[in-house]
């Protein structure tokens, strides 16, 4: 019989246990308590427009990056991916129609996705390799596309993506509702879908998912090829922030992605994650950026805090399981 929430706590060491399973949601809300406390501009809406603006384009990788981990994989080329997608869709939209570009984008990162998922699959190639591999071609075929230059918009369909990127509905950004609605998508094929269960038992023992008939080989396939779709997505809402696309976009977010998920309490061995608490993983990394830029840090001490409470995360996922 299930324990009640207070019986949990009021048995012995019951409080201890209840911090530790949802930390991710004890240090979401202690970090926006101590945003308050430090700043009068913090619950103002131009300010939490803004972190949902910075977090969306490294969130919708990130659960990208959640679905690849989950099968005990790693995609380090999603940031290289976003820059070479960010170029291809700046091309793209200048010579096509709108909706042709956005699909002809999508298409071209499910494509090196799957480039990366058919090595590490049929292969047998390690994913770090192979992700670290494509991630030094990506970032070079940004480089060679763009001939080193950021690519603006100069339609009428970049515009109007500009103009979508840069407003908001009912008060909320729009290229957040993207990503929250990616967020839901990805929690409803975890939780319920058939895909997602598949997903998360090949990463929580690979060889027990062949033996009982699972195609391994293909979802693996699958699950960098979506991770390539959605950097994709990413691309073009970075690239409409800002009117252009950019080889130097991306740096280093497959790390930030990396951070997000674990933050989340995700295993990097495979089979344990969510899309929520992925998205609480997001959200932090925001809200450190975000109360270190209120109190006017420099950049560079922030990817040492960044670092320290990834350190943080994973010691208490070890303290959980034992």
């Amino acid at each position: 019989m299930a324990l009640t929430l207070k019986q949990q706590l009021s048995s012995p060491g019951g409080m201890l246990k209840f911090l530790i399973k949802y930390n991710t949601i004890f240090i979401f809300l202690i970090l926006v308590l101590f945003s308050a406390l430090i700043s009068d501009v913090f619950f103002t809406s131009v300010n939490l427009s803004n972190l949902l603006k910075q977090v969306s384009g490294i969130g919708i990788i990130s659960i990208g990056m959640l679905i690849v981990i989950l099968t005990g994989g790693i995609d380090l080329s999603v940031g290289s991916m976003v820059a070479l997608l960010a170029v291809a869709f700046a091309i793209l939209v200048n010579i096509f129609a709108l909706p042709i570009a956005i699909l002809m984008t999508i298409v071209i990162g499910f494509g090196l996705g799957s480039v990366a998922g058919y090595l590490v699959a049929y292969q047998k190639m390690a994913p770090f390799i192979a992700t670290l591999a494509l991630m030094t071609i990506a970032r070079g075929m940004g480089f060679i596309y763009s001939k080193g230059s950021p690519v603006t918009f100069k339609t009428y369909g970049g515009l109007f993506m500009s103009d979508f990127a840069n407003n908001s509905f009912l008060g909320i950004p729009n290229i957040a509702i993207v990503f929250f609605i990616i967020v839901a998508g990805a929690f409803v094929m975890l939780r319920y879908n058939v895909f997602g269960r598949i997903v998360i038992a090949i990463g929580s023992n690979e060889e027990a998912s062949r033996l009982s008939g699972i195609k391994v080989n293909k979802y693996k396939f699958l699950v960098y090829a979506i991770s390539g779709s959605l950097a994709a997505i990413s691309a073009i809402i970075v690239a409409s922030r800002t009117n252009l696309g950019s080889p130097n976009m991306g740096m280093a977010w497959e790390l930030d992605a990396i951070a997000a998920v674990v933050i989340g309490g995700a295993s990097l061995n495979g089979g344990r994650g969510s899309a929520i608490n992925t998205l609480m993983g997001v959200l932090i990394l925001g809200l450190i950026s975000n109360i270190l830029n209120l109190l006017n840090v420099p950049s560079y001490p922030q990817q040492v805090v960044k670092g320290g409470i990834i350190i943080f995360a994973v010691l208490l996922q070890r303290f959980e399981n034992k």
